[in-house]
């Protein structure tokens, strides 16, 4: 917050992309590789399977949850409702976030000829993380192009974790918190226009808030690789990290709650005069 760089001082991070979602993505990434991946994740050769999840409304109904409480979390980070610059926030918020989700969507689309509602999800989600830094800073235009461009991370970093780390991040917390996180400061440094608190970038010609935002990067990425890789070692080496085999495999409602949340005796076989001719 004190550097300065090129006659420009102090890196920018209005709502928390990177000491928020980087800092978790980071500690998500680190956890889960100490962790290990769950059983059936990776076939001997290294490929990933895809396990399904528990409930896809509660996917959707959980990310419009997220999406409302972005409009507490970044407009609410002026911390003064008497600063106007609140309504740019807000709407450079929602522009973002919806940018996010209609390119994952289309994205899928064009891929699979279907639309990935878990994928529209992330893509808002990633769309929202990377706005969050620069909120303040950019103009309505740019906080389209940051949601757009956050897919591109989102993508980017889910590849990188699961085909080429070999990391089982069973929720996509890191390519949405660290990759869209990592976008966020450096959207930072390319769109700010100088119209609140001076906050310029690229594209008004300022070069050094965007060196102020690399250097903001590596020291994120230095203190959380070595604090978070500290504190899993020491639960690790301590009281553990995961549960056993036979936990997993039983489920962890039981182990953990004493109680099932589908109780096996209460499903009850479809007959096939119901299921059609073809069980």
């Amino acid at each position: 917050s004190t550097l300065t760089i090129l006659g420009t001082t102090g890196a920018r991070d209005f709502a928390g992309s990177g000491v928020v979602h980087m800092v978790g993505g980071l500690a998500a990434l680190i956890g889960a590789a100490m962790v290990g991946p769950r059983i059936g994740k990776f076939n001997k050769d290294g490929t990933p399977n895809v396990i399904k999840g528990h409930n896809l409304p509660f996917v959707v109904i959980g990310t419009f949850i997220l999406f409302f409480g972005w409009f507490g979390f970044n407009p609410g980070s002026t911390l003064a409702a008497t600063d106007l610059r609140i309504a740019v926030i807000a709407v450079n918020t929602f522009l973002a976030g919806v940018t996010g989700a209609v390119v994952a969507l289309y994205w899928t689309f064009a891929r699979t000829g279907k639309m990935d509602i878990i994928m529209g999800c992330n893509g808002c989600l990633v769309g929202l993380v990377g706005i969050t830094a620069a909120a303040a800073f950019v103009p309505p235009w740019a906080a389209v192009a940051i949601g757009a461009v956050s897919v591109l991370f989102l993508i980017a970093t889910s590849h990188i974790v699961e085909r080429v780390l070999k990391v089982d991040d069973a929720v996509g917390a890191v390519p949405v918190h660290f990759g869209g996180g990592l976008w966020g400061l450096l959207a930072v440094g390319i769109f700010s226009d100088g119209t609140y608190l001076g906050v310029k970038g690229l594209i008004t010609g300022d070069v050094g808030q965007m060196l102020l935002q690399l250097v903001d990067i590596v020291a994120l990425v230095v203190w959380v690789g070595l604090t978070f890789s500290l504190t899993f070692w020491i639960i690790k080496r301590t009281i553990g990290l995961r549960a056993s085999r036979e936990e997993e495999l039983q489920g962890l409602d039981l182990p953990e709650h004493g109680i099932e949340a589908y109780p096996a005796e209460v499903l009850v076989e479809v007959p096939v005069e119901v299921r059609g001719a073809n069980p």
